[in-house]
């Protein structure tokens, strides 16, 4: 495959052969962790099935050279994921889903600002991982298009084209960290995508005893001082305070109960 040209407001490449991202010279970025079927296959409807051995790619820290200091002071951490195209078995590739635990420099769990760069994604989320988990959302995207997952939801990121990689950015805490326990205990989250005559469904795991799935397009975050069209890493170098509700969730407490909402 050719390398992907995308433009999230800094110079990076996707080498969709080897799920690398290729940095350039004002930029900083590491090599990619690879997330590999195996990880995923018990929060899979049918954890037995065949598909890509590695299905995503993680590049955490990435961004202009000029600001790296300040993203360090401010606690803050832009991620690069390339999800694999293809499926595993009937369902279209993704995460296995997970809740931020509680960040030690805020102490709560913290938000996550994601920006669709290619191919086209659902963010799922749902409220908790109780046996009742609340209001379940898949939000559709594509490039271009922002999406928040508030503190404390469960979500998982799935690739909604099964014919094409998916390319996205987000913002999280620097000091970030994965709870699977609720997910784990109910084999995934509360709704499995589900490819049926090449469109994707959401069919409810028995698991949980969840209510009716809400499947909503990405909208604007106006409350947030957010800009459409403009991506997100610009929008912290025109303000660097734009993404405190990232960093310190708990500031924004009515913002996140309005969402709920």
């Amino acid at each position: 495959m050719a390398n992907q040209k995308i433009d999230p407001g800094f110079s990076i490449q996707a080498d969709l052969s080897n799920l690398e991202f290729q940095y350039g010279d004002s930029t900083f970025g590491p090599q990619t962790e690879k997330r590999r079927l195996d990880a995923i296959r018990q929060s899979l409807s049918d954890p037995d099935v065949d598909g890509p051995d590695i299905v995503y790619a993680v590049a955490m820290d990435v961004g202009k050279e000029k600001d790296r200091e300040d993203l360090i002071k401010r606690n803050l951490l832009y991620g690069a994921m390339i999800f694999e195209k293809g499926t595993v078995g009937k369902e279209p590739v993704r995460s296995q889903g997970h809740v931020h635990a509680s960040s030690p420099s805020c102490n709560d769990s913290t938000c996550e600002v994601y920006e669709i760069w290619a191919g086209a994604a659902y963010i799922y989320m749902q409220q908790t991982t109780a046996d009742d988990p609340g209001k379940c959302m898949a939000v559709y995207g594509e490039p271009g298009d922002i999406i928040i997952v508030p503190p404390h939801w469960a979500h998982c990121t799935i690739n909604a084209d099964p014919s094409e990689p998916m390319l996205f950015g987000a913002w999280c805490v620097r000091d970030y960290g994965f709870d699977y326990t609720g997910v784990r205990a109910h084999h995934g989250v509360a709704y499995y995508p589900t490819i049926k005559q090449d469109t994707i469904e959401f069919v409810a795991n028995p698991m949980y005893h969840a209510q009716p799935i809400e499947i909503q397009k990405a909208r604007n975050y106006p409350e947030f001082g957010l800009e459409k069209g403009v991506p997100i890493y610009t929008q912290y170098e025109q303000d660097p305070n734009r993404f405190e509700f990232v960093t310190n969730p708990t500031k924004y407490e009515k913002l996140w109960k309005e969402y709920e909402k």
